[in-house]
């Protein structure tokens, strides 16, 4: 007999099956349509082109053309889809979905259909192989932004030794491969030398893109071996490269002699090196200047794809292959410090979105696994598997052990370091269309590069499951994923709204203070004061003898020094925008546009007679959204604003944006190491209030609770206070003048009106402190 609970139960599971059914029969349905759809095209395109043959017509069509994308891209992101909802790379969907379109599977099934969609004619093929080509350079520059050279130099030993000896050894087992192979599957048995580096090249390097994917997707990013791992890639790849570019450069020569190796050799050291030394500035400065001046949208987008253009260009014309230039153009670029994760975003999803389905489906279409049928190449193409596999696992390993990783993070590390995936597929199309590689070897290292791709992640997951975590390596993971959620640490861009007077420049040093913790990029906006600019300006260098941005670098400098010396902040890259007639509203508003994460408003005669803020301070921040950091200094900071005396004073109430100004309280503190102290204050004073004794005080005791422990994950101390029998405002400046506080840091919401306004609180705090003020807006 069933009760009422079992009826309810079994109702809710068979609604649930109900609805695993619905979710399957759609997606069934989607994948029929955009099958029926792709068919459709297909069908389209036959009749179009058979028309044009009948007509003798041999131009290339746009019609097979764009039908040949369509394909591509439906199928590639499908597969894709597939194959990423199973735990792999989805690249190797989009791979796939080429080798089904082909000869293989499409091709053995309708080959009419499979050639009329997918014609040899080189005209024709010109046109998507064109696109494909551009793909190899996009995919190349988005594996050097994905290069962190900060992450290479924090464990570098490993990395360095791992990548060796990974890349050692497989080139080795892959270059004695290549020299004993029959005649048959080779394209020129003249030249089997240079089949034997293609070969040992195609072995040796791992694919950054699927190793960071997985590595991420098991969320051991931030662990210690994750980040070895990664590393290892990045050093891995960065070294591949370099020796792939010159064994194109001694494949587009014809031959190998010394003066061709001396050639690619030098040509590589020149680029590389003119590439990191002025090549770093020029980079720098075309994309902040693209971003500062253009108006028109992704004018940052344009002018990386130039840099990228014109790097692969050069590297051609030195005697290098295109690769090298993309590549390394994806590595300055990713330092830029301008480059903010939106318009990193814009581009991946470019290439990852049109390009990168395109050049894996025309590999994937190239691929004819049909000759796997021969017993002879089936057996020599699992041979390549073995020996790709062994040798990379054991140069793997080898190098963690020389490293000093433990036996269990060496095995893990191997397993990890075994996928080939993006790389094995460029390096082989390459050496195809160089005519270093046969068709049958071709589709060899497209099979060996699936097969040890699709097995790495289990592979990986199951050696990093082995792995424990340390003590120190836990308490790092846990600060860092609650810096991931806090305010400070996310700010990438400061701008700096100041002019020269003394109040300017004191709250230019508190952005200097907070920008140099984390080395953000801070750009400064010198406001003007009409005729008065000028000889103000020259009145206040006279009489401090520094400069704004003299200002914000010392600062950020006396920042770093106070953090630990585990910590290497990069320096904090300022721009000077220089005064002009363009009136101050203007001027922010057009400079906000830019992209800032905060903005620090600094200004002489910051309040008005009545206690209020200055009407021009309203103008200035009126049309403007996001942070706001409004600084008005006073006392002793006016006199000395280049020094670091503060005694801070944050009040909370337990609401977001107090919370906020008690992050940066904190951080400012952590930078000058000056006292701080958090004071509890309770808006409802004086109203009906729902609390009341010991469950109020529990309360308020949380709050400060909270506050003191984001404070211990900085290594800051910070006293508490609590002031609940009076208004806020009282207490705040009873607190203030007890503490001998001379900074009050106050978390608040701008309201709506003509005039800028924090609230009561805030203006009353305004009005009658005689200490410097910081205003801290969401």
């Amino acid at each position: 007999m069933k009760t009422l609970g079992d009826v309810s139960h079994s109702t809710h599971w068979g609604m649930s099956i109900q609805t695993s059914s619905l979710r399957l029969a759609r997606r069934r349905a989607y994948f029929w349509c955009a099958l029926i759809l792709v068919f459709s095209a297909s069908g389209l395109v036959f009749s179009a082109s058979g028309a044009r043959a009948e007509e003798g017509v041999q131009t290339p069509s746009d019609v097979v053309f764009l039908a040949e994308l369509l394909a591509l891209i439906l199928v590639g992101r499908l597969l894709g889809e597939a194959m990423s909802r199973v735990g792999q790379p989805s690249v190797m969907g989009q791979l796939l979905a080429g080798i089904l379109l082909g000869p293989s599977v499409f091709g053995w099934l309708w080959p009419d259909l499979q050639h009329w969609l997918f014609p040899v004619a080189k005209e024709q093929k010109a046109m998507i192989d064109a696109i494909s080509q551009f793909g190899v350079l996009l995919l190349l520059l988005l594996t050097g932004m994905e290069v962190d050279l900060k992450l290479v130099r924090k464990v570098g030993k490993a990395a360095l030794a791992v990548s060796l000896t990974g890349i050692a050894v497989p080139f080795a087992c892959g270059a004695i491969l290549g020299w004993f192979m029959p005649e048959s599957l080779l394209p020129h048995p003249d030249r089997r030398l240079l089949t034997s580096l293609f070969l040992g090249v195609a072995l040796s390097i791992s694919s950054i893109k699927v190793v960071a994917m997985i590595v991420r997707e098991m969320n051991f990013t931030r662990r210690n071996l994750g980040q070895v791992i990664v590393a290892s890639a990045i050093v891995e790849d960065t070294i591949g490269w370099i020796i792939i570019a010159t064994i194109f450069g001694l494949a587009e020569a014809g031959e190998i002699d010394v003066a061709n190796v001396a050639k690619s050799l030098i040509g590589t050291a020149a680029f590389l090196v003119g590439s990191f030394t002025i090549g770093r500035r020029i980079v720098f400065y075309a994309i902040r200047w693209a971003n500062d001046n253009f108006v028109s949208e992704f004018p940052v987008i344009t002018t990386i794809l130039v840099i990228m253009s014109a790097m692969a260009l050069t590297t051609h014309f030195i005697g290098v292959h295109t690769v090298l230039g993309a590549f390394i153009s994806g590595v300055l670029i990713g330092e830029s410090p301008i480059l903010t994760k939106h318009i990193d975003d814009q581009l991946r999803g470019l290439i990852l979105a049109f390009f990168m389905p395109v050049f894996f489906g025309i590999a994937g279409l190239t691929t004819d696994l049909t000759i796997l049928r021969e017993p002879t190449l089936l057996l020599m193409a699992i041979g390549l598997i073995a020996i790709a596999s062994i040798g990379k696992f054991a140069g793997a390993f080898i190098g963690g052990e020389i490293g000093g990783l433990t036996r269990r993070e060496a095995l893990a590390l191997a397993c990890g370091m075994n996928a080939r995936g993006s790389t094995e597929v460029i390096v082989a199309t390459i050496g195809l269309s160089m005519g270093a590689l046969s068709q049958n070897l071709f589709t060899m290292i497209v099979a060996m590069a699936v097969t040890t791709t699709m097995a790495m992640p289990p592979m990986l997951r199951w050696g990093l499951s082995r792995v424990p975590m340390g003590k120190g390596e836990k308490e790092r993971l846990e600060r860092e994923e609650f810096e991931a959620k806090r305010f400070v640490p996310n700010l990438e861009r400061l701008l700096l709204a100041v002019d020269e007077s003394a109040n300017g420049k004191f709250t230019s040093h508190i952005a200097g203070l907070i920008a140099g913790r984390s080395g953000m990029s801070t750009t400064i906006l010198q406001l003007t004061k009409g005729k008065q600019q000028s000889r103000q300006r020259k009145e206040a260098d006279a009489e401090s003898g520094v400069t704004i941005e003299e200002t914000v670098k010392a600062a950020a400098e006396d920042s770093k020094k106070s953090g630990s010396k585990e910590e290497e902040p990069a320096p904090v890259d300022i721009t000077v925008r220089k005064p002009s007639e363009t009136p101050n509203e203007e001027a922010i508003t057009s400079e906000a546009k830019k992209g800032y994460d905060l903005l620090f408003v600094g200004i002489d005669n910051m309040k008005s007679k009545d206690g209020t803020f200055n009407p021009e301070i309203g103008r200035i921040v009126a049309v403007l959204e996001g942070p706001l950091a409004i600084v008005m200094g006073q006392g002793d900071h006016l006199k000395h604003p280049n020094e670091n005396r503060f005694n801070i004073l944050v009040p909370i109430t337990g609401t977001e944006v107090s919370r906020r100004a008690a992050e940066f309280a904190i951080s400012l503190g952590r930078a000058c190491g000056c006292p701080l102290t958090a004071l509890y204050v309770d808006s409802n004073v004086g109203r009906e209030q729902r609390w009341r004794g010991m469950r109020k005080r529990r309360h308020e005791q949380m709050i400060l609770k909270d506050i003191v422990e984001i404070a211990d994950r900085y290594d800051t101390k910070i006293d508490t206070v609590m002031r609940s029998d009076v208004s806020p405002e009282e207490a705040i400046l009873m607190e203030a003048e007890k503490g001998g506080h001379d900074l009050i840091l106050m978390g608040v919401n701008r309201r709506t009106g003509n005039q800028l306004f924090f609230g009561n609180t805030a203006a009353a705090v305004l009005e009658k402190s005689p200490n410097s003020l910081l205003f801290l807006s969401s």
